[in-house]
């Protein structure tokens, strides 16, 4: 079946996304924080994260309990698992951040 998206990749993450969405019972945060908890078990890259930070911040879920599924899954994922996802989340904040920054000034420039 060809595709006609130049994004084929990204159109099938979301399309798997809402899938699993509509599929699941539970309430936003929590889903939000299974998958922060899954990415982390698979120590999974900064960009994983990126992705779920507007999930995370319109679930409002917050930093603390972040923190939290951290704590909770150390013993089971490990030290260096549970540390390599905190420093991805920091990147990826950085990225949204300096993402946004990037948007206000060219608003603020008129372009």
């Amino acid at each position: 079946m060809p595709t006609t998206s130049e994004t084929p990749v990204l159109d099938t993450l979301a399309a798997m996304t809402i899938d699993s969405i509509e599929r699941c019972g539970m309430n936003e945060d929590m889903l939000i924080l299974t998958r922060i908890a899954a990415l982390a078990a698979m120590d999974a890259p900064t960009i994983s994260y990126l992705a779920h930070l507007g999930p995370a911040v319109e679930a409002n879920v917050t930093a603390s309990q972040l923190q939290d599924v951290l704590v909770a899954i150390a013993p089971i994922v490990g030290t260096a698992r549970v540390m390599s996802a905190a420093g991805h989340i920091t990147e990826a904040l950085g990225v949204a951040i300096a993402v946004a920054d990037a948007e206000i000034q060219a608003q603020v420039n008129g372009q």
